[in-house]
């Protein structure tokens, strides 16, 4: 059995849909109509992206990048 890597992804909504791209694949990317859909589509793009890797001899990047969110405050609007 393989070992599972657990790849951090990026969402990123737009005016028509949803973008997703995999910081530690370059080039690995999708587009979906739905999050939903952007996620199974993404899944399908890091498995066919890491087997094209390994068909071409290339060696699979192990997932270094981290996730967080920060909350930061707005500054307040000064009045005019």
């Amino acid at each position: 059995m393989s070992e599972a890597l657990k790849y951090a992804v990026v969402f990123e909504k737009s005016e028509d849909g949803y973008g997703a791209f995999v910081p530690d694949l370059p080039g690995c990317i999708t587009v979906g109509d739905t999050l939903e859909e952007t996620q199974a589509n993404i899944r399908e793009a890091i498995e066919g992206h890491i087997a094209a890797m390994k068909d071409h001899g290339e060696v699979v990047p192990v997932p270094t990048t981290l996730t967080n969110y920060i909350e930061v405050r707005l500054p307040e609007q000064a009045a005019s």
